[in-house]
């Protein structure tokens, strides 16, 4: 026979009462927060995978920021290639015009204000800023301007710093380039360096054949030339080391046109001395580099001092002409150069873009399924838990009336 006391029946009816009691009061929470899992106990497995799951969403939303701020900084880079392009070729048209003949001083000068404008236009280009005030063409420098202007002259402030940002685990992608290596290392064209003759100079100076040039040195890279004046007007041309280069047709004399190494040109009013036994001399520049901004400079200041009175100022003007083309060309083409690489990065950032967009809506897709309530399961739970708690409390009171007094 088992005994049941009064203690016993009210102690379980009241434990009863309170685990429904329980149960009802996480229903109730579980539509008011809108999740099955509020807390660790409510289901540990899946408390835990949802943990993991909220890390992954904020690991992936931290990349999507980062790939947002990529994509922006790498637009507006090219936006302002775009318009560093647009400048360019404005001053190479201006360039053509300038070789016009027929052009009075004064129409030289007006061509060369110009120029000092476009000038200005591009040193604001390079020193574009991005949405937090820093210099994207600076490097590491951000906060120094790229291009500064000492000595009436533009030159470059920053570093050669590249800055990279990770987009997704094991994926960085660089969000700068510095103006060093886009505006300020740009081949330049085959050009007259220095010389030794007061009256000589050289005309015709041009690359006629790239492929000549790049054999007559492998397996260095082209160097300067030395092109010498020697006895009977004699012209000869050594390499850097003092090594005699093939011309042709072979023995140019002064005033005859002659091609070494792919390059064409013509030695002009120079002289040998017997005497000293030397005669004069001329550095012909062939693996320089040229800035965008000096190119420009250069040609402003050659518009506005250079006389064409005479055959050598005329001859110093054509080549300031052709030099300049030629390298506002090469600039043109490496700022289209860095463009194609910019593509190249803004289609990584686009396609990682995707990526992971689809994944935060994978795992948002996963952590509802685990997370989320079933709303009308829930509110049919609370009506049952409800009715249940209502029933064990008219049960309870009943029950707890009963005594063996009463039978008495």
């Amino acid at each position: 026979m088992v005994r049941i006391s009064s203690q016993q029946i009210f102690s379980g009816g009241i434990n009863r009462m309170q685990d429904i009691n329980s149960d009802l009061v996480k229903t109730q929470q579980q539509i008011s927060t809108g999740k099955k899992v509020n807390q660790p106990s409510d289901d540990p497995v899946a408390a835990a995978r949802i943990l993991k799951l909220d890390q992954n969403l904020s690991r992936v939303e931290t990349y999507q920021r980062n790939a947002d701020l990529a994509d922006n900084r790498l637009k507006q880079e090219d936006s302002a290639l775009s318009s560093a392009i647009d400048i360019i070729q404005r001053v190479r048209e201006l360039t053509v015009q300038a070789g016009n003949g027929s052009l009075s001083a004064n129409d030289r000068k007006s061509i060369s204000s110009e120029l000092k404008e476009r000038l200005g236009q591009l040193a604001d280009v390079a020193n574009t800023r991005d949405a937090s005030g820093e210099y994207i063409f600076s490097g590491f420098q951000g906060s120094a301007p790229a291009f500064v202007k000492e000595d009436g002259a533009w030159t470059y402030n920053g570093d050669e710093g590249q800055r990279v940002l990770e987009i997704d685990d094991g994926v960085t992608v660089p969000i700068s380039d510095h103006g060093k290596g886009i505006f300020g290392n740009v081949p330049a064209a085959v050009s007259m360096k220095e010389a030794t003759s007061a009256n000589g100079f050289v005309s015709g100076l041009s690359l006629t054949n790239e492929s000549a040039l790049k054999a007559a040195f492998q397996p260095s890279l082209p160097d300067d030339l030395t092109v010498r004046v020697g006895a009977s007007d004699a012209v000869s041309v050594e390499d850097k080391d003092g090594n005699p280069m093939a011309t042709t047709p072979p023995n140019p004399v002064v005033g005859d046109p002659f091609e070494v190494a792919g390059i064409q040109m013509t030695v002009n009013d120079a002289a040998y001395d017997p005497v000293a036994g030397t005669g004069d001399s001329f550095t012909i520049g062939i693996n320089d580099k040229q800035s965008i901004f000096g190119t420009i400079e250069n040609l402003i200041t050659g518009l506005d001092s250079i006389s064409k009175d005479s055959p050598k100022g005329n001859a110093e003007y054509d080549a300031l002409i052709s030099e300049s083309l030629a390298n506002l060309d090469n600039g043109q083409e490496s700022i289209l150069q860095k463009q194609t690489e910019l593509g190249g990065r803004m289609n990584a950032v686009e396609s990682t873009s995707a990526f992971l967009e689809d994944s935060a809506l994978y795992t948002k897709e996963i952590r509802s399924q685990l997370q989320d309530v079933d709303y009308a399961e829930a509110i049919s739970n609370l009506s049952f838990q409800s009715f249940v708690l209502q029933a064990a409390q008219q049960s309870f009171a009943q029950i707890s009336q009963l005594s063996l007094f009463d039978r008495l």
